[in-house]
């Protein structure tokens, strides 16, 4: 679970903005949800390791090491 957040703004056509809104609440999620759940696909899908931020110091008070 991701401890800490950072933002990501993105472009998008106003309509195509409105059908995924939609969609997203028809499916009882919120866009960010999908968009975080698309980035950890596109990751595993080119086997790139990433370390959720914070993660590692929650558990034993040391700073994350970055993965690649």
């Amino acid at each position: 679970m991701e401890l800490k957040t950072a933002r990501l703004t993105v472009l998008i056509d106003p309509a195509k903005k409105k059908a995924f809104e939609d969609l997203c609440a028809q499916q009882d999620v919120t866009p960010s949800q999908v968009v975080r759940l698309l980035i950890r696909d596109y990751l595993k899908h080119y086997d790139v390791a990433w370390q959720p931020s914070g993660a590692r110091r929650a558990e034993t008070g040391v700073e994350p090491t970055p993965t690649r």
